[in-house]
């Protein structure tokens, strides 16, 4: 029996939903990724999101013409306005990457994904600035400094991959950084630069860009960098497999840049995973079952000691570096499939939400919060064996002594909403169902309601001010538990065995 401190020893952090990630950008001119947002704000809340995309061809900023025998250029911002609007809208803000080239820009033809984005340098630095500074220019103008100064401004996506920077050249990154983080404080001082946005394993990346920054006196207001924990792939036809490490080597990558910066100037700063997930391919399996919530679990609870924000790589399967997906679930990184049937790892964050300010208790397997009324939430998950060798345990037991409300005696309600193997797991659905690729619209509807979780509710008694709370979790389960105080306002009169119009003796 684990006893829950009935005081406070912390606040609970935020982190896990300070940021999330989309595909590019572009897409949020669709109206089934704006429907796919709006039930995600109503039910998880983000309060950024951050994609690629926002100079590529497909927002159409970056618009070269020839008029009486010069070159010009054009910066139209009809799309970026289009999308800004609806995230504002959905009440979430954009945390920008400045990504990628503009072809008419580019200094090559090197590119990434299926839709093309342009991964080289600019071939005019001076062109390239001024693009940074008439789009940065043009959010101030529409949406006022003191918003825009509240969106984080990422320098680029992984430069030390090659395929996402050209040769993923060190020393042209530096430079497309300082001329980068210059023009955005020659706009405004205030407004928020960083980078590098390295992926892992490239922690020396990070040192010396580091070095180089403090070496030249350019501009850095915070650091980012991206988690994954999967091996390599083993491809098969529109997926892979891949192995996982333990879900703890996420926080400690959440950890590193700040373990790397100790004692330079840059110790103080914000850290930023704009990325993280378990795989890096939107095309592995894992992602769309009740493993991956489990596994993702413990680094919910306790990512916030390590970073300022870490954004699930995505909110949706509206994503398409790969290509069109070919099936409904096919292993993409959403939370959501299309046609918002949610995931297990979706439940996983709506559960978050649904836990207090106040941190009471955490452990390897559970999360205890009390919100201002009184109300305790635990959320419990199921350990994971990530190496395969077993299936996991059938039955995980956990067994709470919960303070609950102000009353030596009397009676708490629980509330329990479970995801796991059977429950809440539309994949599990689909697969019984064979599989369609293309569900017709009763099979949708199916899925929508296997996709939500088991709910059931008792009461317990409360003796000295705790109620004990036993929970066997099922295999891969999360869980989400629900306490508050009884104020018992039946009538004097009721009699449950009267119900059928029988005289009883009095009790």
């Amino acid at each position: 029996m684990i006893s829950v401190p009935a005081e406070a020893t912390g606040r609970l952090s935020d982190a896990w939903r300070a940021c999330v990630g989309t595909g590019r950008i572009e897409l949020a001119l669709r109206r089934d990724y704006q429907d796919s947002l709006a039930l995600l704000q109503r039910e998880i809340g983000f309060r950024y999101i951050r994609g690629h995309g926002l100079l590529s061809d497909g927002m159409g900023v970056y618009r070269p013409y020839a008029y009486e025998g010069a070159r010009r250029v054009h910066h139209s911002f009809t799309y970026v306005d289009q999308v800004v609007d609806a995230y504002l809208g959905l009440h979430v803000r954009p945390f920008l990457e400045l990504g990628f080239m503009p072809t008419e820009l580019a200094s090559g033809d090197q590119t990434v994904f299926w839709w093309r984005g342009n991964v080289t340098p600019p071939r005019s630095y001076d062109e390239w600035a001024r693009l940074v500074r008439a789009t940065l220019t043009h959010l101030v103008d529409r949406y006022g400094i003191e918003e825009v100064r509240t969106w984080p401004i990422e320098v680029w996506n992984e430069p030390n991959l090659t395929d996402f920077w050209q040769g993923a050249d060190e020393a042209e990154y530096h430079r497309l950084y300082e001329v980068t983080a210059r023009t955005v404080k020659d706009v405004d001082a205030s407004l928020q630069v960083g980078g590098p946005a390295i992926s892992p394993g490239a922690d020396e990346w990070l040192l010396r860009f580091a070095e180089f920054a403090e070496r030249r006196e350019v501009p850095v207001d915070f650091v980012s960098r991206h988690a994954y924990t999967s091996g390599p792939a083993r491809p098969v036809p529109f997926g892979a497999y891949q192995t996982l490490a333990p879900a703890r080597r996420l926080l400690d990558q959440f950890a590193r840049p700040r373990e790397q910066l100790k004692g330079t100037r840059y110790t103080e700063l914000p850290v930023h995973i704009t990325e993280f997930n378990s795989s890096y391919r939107p095309d592995n399996p894992i992602h769309d079952t009740a493993f991956h919530a489990a596994y993702l679990a413990p680094v919910l609870a306790a990512g916030g000691d390590h970073a300022d924000s870490f954004s699930y790589w995505t909110f949706s399967d509206m994503f398409e570096e790969s290509g069109v997906p070919t099936a409904l679930f096919h292993g993409g990184f959403g939370l959501l499939t299309h046609r918002q049937v949610k995931k297990p790892t979706y439940h996983l964050y709506a559960f978050m939400a649904r836990m207090g300010e106040e941190l009471l208790e955490r452990g390897d397997d559970h999360l205890v919060t009390r919100h201002p009324d009184g109300r305790v939430t635990v959320l419990a998950w199921a350990p994971v064996d990530e190496t395969g060798r077993t299936p996991g345990p059938d039955r995980h037991t956990l067994r709470l002594s919960v303070p609950v409300g102000r009353r030596p005696r009397g009676a708490a309600f629980v509330r329990r909403s479970t995801v796991d193997e059977e429950h809440g797991n539309a994949w599990t659905a689909w697969r019984h169902m064979g599989g369609p690729r293309s569900p017709r619209p009763h099979q949708i509807d199916l899925l929508h309601e296997a996709a939500e979780p088991a709910r059931s509710h008792l009461r317990l008694p409360v003796e000295d001010f705790r109620a004990d709370l036993g929970l066997t979790l099922a295999r891969h389960e999360v869980t989400l538990v629900e306490l508050s105080p009884v104020e018992d306002e039946t009538p004097p009169w009721w009699d449950e065995r009267r119900l059928l119009g029988s005289p009883v003796e009095p009790r």
